[in-house]
């Protein structure tokens, strides 16, 4: 059971390009939609799709079945590296005053702008 009070510490953002490592979608690539930091979890596009049966509703009066992606374990996932063409671990390096990046730690593409 997840505790509701601890907030994970996760290092990828929205908009993210990420490669799954484990699971049924191992290989597959897609952009972070959502990231959720009380679950550990991320959803990524096109990724751990799920069927969900839905009742009729006013703006879906036939119901029904629908696939949407469901969370997947933020351990699973690694920022992907354009240059490698894998996904790679990262670490933080100073560009510019007050401007922080992720650059790949096996070919030190930058991947990414962070503010400090």
């Amino acid at each position: 059971m997840v505790n509701t009070k601890t907030r994970y510490k996760i290092r990828l953002r929205k908009g993210d390009l990420v490669i799954v490592l484990k699971g049924k979608d191992r290989g597959k690539k897609g952009k972070i939609l959502r990231v959720l930091p009380i679950k550990d979890r991320v959803i990524v596009e096109r990724v751990n799709f799920v069927k969900k049966h839905s009742r009729p509703t006013q703006n879906n009066p036939k119901g029904g079945i629908i696939e949407q992606e469901a969370p997947i374990r933020v351990a699973n996932v690694a920022l992907y590296c354009e240059k490698c063409g894998a996904g790679r671990r990262t670490r933080s390096h100073e560009i510019e005053a007050g401007k922080k990046a992720r650059v790949c730690v096996k070919c030190g593409e930058t991947l990414g702008t962070q503010s400090a």
